[in-house]
Formats: C-alpha cells, structure tokens, sequence
C-alpha cells in the first residue's frame, strides 16, 4: 500500500493496484479530532512532544487500514481469462490483516482460497485472490463474516462452480486484553458450489491444505 495519501480521501488503490477503483472520502479532521478527545479521556496530553502529530498520524493510518470501505470488491474481479479450465485452482497463505469491529484491534493470519471455474471455464488471474482479501480485510470485520464475503464474491462474481476459502488469524483483542491467551488461532471456512456437494472435490481442496501446513 502506497504512504502517500491524499489530504481529503483515502486510497486502498497502490501503484500495484491501478485498476482498482475507490469510492467516497474521509473526514481526516474528524479522525484527529476523535483521537485527542481519546487521548483526553486517557489521562494523555495531547499537545506534549510526542503526542503533539498522533492524531494526524492515525487519522491518515485509518484512511488507510479502512479504505476496502470505499472500494467495490468485484471490481477485483472485473478481468478474467477463457482458459477452459474447470478443474480446482488454489491460492495459500495469503496474509490477512484486518481489524476486529469490536475493540478496532487487529487480528493477522493467512487466507486459503480454492475455486472451480464455471462452465465458461473463466479464472481470475492469481494476484486478484489476494487483492480480493484485502479489500474486505481494510474494513472493520469479524472473521466469520470476512470468510463469507470472499466466498460469496468468488461465487457469483466469477460464476465459480465451487468454492472454498479457509482463514486462520490470531486476535489480539484476545492476545492483549480480556483472556490474554497469545497464541490462540481462530479457522473459519466457507463453502459455496460442488465443493459443498461433492465430498470428492471438498477431499481434494482440503488434502491439498494439508500439504501447505506441512
């Protein structure tokens, strides 16, 4: 992700990610406003010397870390290739950093990614998978719900026969705070299609899981 934002609007799209296309803006002055107010309730100056950039420096980090909020994931999407292929395509470990919507804290792991293309035998080129998980992790999530959206969009977006998407993170609003258990990883899974139907195919996508946490 590109460091250079702009004064008024935040941007998922980087110079790796051009095509992608944003929506709306966000209220930067509002952000640093909120933060001292924070910073306030704490017990924190906000005007001394290390404090005093804070609440600019995170309102630009939140334009940042939230900005799959201004962002259409099908536009992710919106270029395939007719390959013919109907057979299962996979894509592991690819990194999740998100922010669980009750602490805003951040939860950090990997995402696992199987689809079976459609009759039209379209696919997705591979890097899309990955741009297509950031966009619904830079967004206030729960887990569950971020492994469901990317299912579903892979579903109907790409017209996939089947898909399946595994995610495994660790919590830090349950690694920090509360029950402090470092350590503790939560696996979420979605299945959509023939991989839901066909145990054959569902076999195959999780034996070749298998093999990646080996």
């Amino acid at each position: 992700m590109s460091e250079q934002l702009d004064a008024t609007a935040a941007r998922l799209v980087s110079s790796r990610d051009p095509e992608v296309r944003t929506r709306g803006t966000v209220d930067l002055a509002r952000i640093e406003e909120a933060v001292r107010d924070i910073l306030v309730a704490v017990g924190e100056d906000p005007d001394r010397r290390g404090l005093k950039e804070t609440p600019r420096r995170v309102a630009h980090a939140y334009a940042e870390l939230f900005a799959g909020l201004r962002v259409d994931p099908t536009d992710v999407l919106d270029t395939t290739f007719e390959e013919g292929h109907q057979e299962l395509i996979m894509v592991c470990d690819i990194e999740v950093q998100s922010f669980c919507e009750h602490h805003l804290l951040p939860f950090l792991g990997r995402a696992h990614i199987g689809y079976v293309p459609g009759e039209s035998g379209c696919v997705a080129g591979l890097s899309k998978l990955a741009r297509l998980v950031e966009v619904y992790a830079r967004r206030p999530q729960v887990q569950e719900r971020l492994t469901s959206q990317i299912a579903d969009c892979l579903h109907t977006t790409l017209d996939a026969a089947g898909v399946l998407v595994v995610v495994e993170c660790e919590h830090t609003c349950m690694t920090m705070r509360g029950i402090r258990k470092a350590g503790a990883r939560t696996v979420t899974s979605a299945v959509r299609g023939t991989l839901q139907s066909d145990p054959r195919t569902r076999n195959e996508a999780m034996e070749l899981l298998r093999r990646t946490a080996v």
